[in-house]
């Protein structure tokens, strides 16, 4: 009797083991679902805030002032030739809308004579804090064999005015949460005119473009 009654519980263990490995089966099967959603969740949630809040922005660069620093000029009638300095003080500011920080490249400030670069000062790579202004004075000066060389220098500053336009171009990336990388560049130009007999800048026009 002892025996059989053994057999007995052996056979209900055996027959229970199925169950147990089935329920273990299924708890790992739920335990993966809940990691996926949670990995997908998160992976949602950082997609939607570098969409929203961390959206990547242009920086603005803008042209506060241009002044004359300097100018100096003095007309050779039987030669047809002018000899010219001419000094600017550019004030621009370039602001970083986003909420990270803007790091750009090793860039130049230039000055040009009809087309033609006469002028230039370097902008040395930096970083630009979230929601920050970074303010820039620059000194442009005309390099005189680059100008003397233009044929119409002589016509222009004898009728009294010295077309010139100064240009920037920021160029640098934005990563947003240290995984979304974002490729940013800001133009600036202002087309001016000096008038040589009053010493002063005239007709000031600037244009402004961001490209993502």
């Amino acid at each position: 009797m002892e025996v059989e009654s053994s057999s007995s519980k052996d056979g209900k263990s055996a027959r229970s083991l199925p169950h147990d490995h089935t329920g273990i089966r299924r708890r790992r099967r739920n335990i993966c679902f809940v990691v996926i959603a949670v990995i997908l969740a998160v992976a949602l949630l950082i997609l939607i805030l570098a969409l929203t809040v961390f959206k990547a922005k242009t920086p603005v660069t803008t042209v506060n002032s241009v002044a004359l620093k300097d100018l100096d000029f003095s007309l050779d009638i039987v030669r047809l030739r002018v000899h010219l300095n001419v000094t600017l003080d550019v004030n621009i500011s370039v602001k970083n809308k986003n909420k990270v920080g803007f790091k750009y490249t090793n860039s130049s400030a230039l000055l040009k004579y009809r087309g033609q670069v006469v002028g230039e000062v370097p902008l040395p790579a930096r970083k630009i804090a979230a929601d920050r202004t970074l303010p820039m004075n620059l000194t442009l000066t005309v390099l005189a064999d680059r100008l003397l060389s233009n044929p119409n220098v002589y016509s222009d500053v004898s009728s009294g005015t010295l077309p010139l336009t100064t240009s920037t171009r920021l160029s640098g990336k934005v990563y947003i949460l240290k995984l979304f990388k974002f490729h940013v560049v800001s133009y600036t130009s202002c087309e001016l005119t000096i008038n040589v007999m009053s010493r002063t800048v005239d007709d000031q026009r600037c244009k402004y473009k961001t490209k993502l």
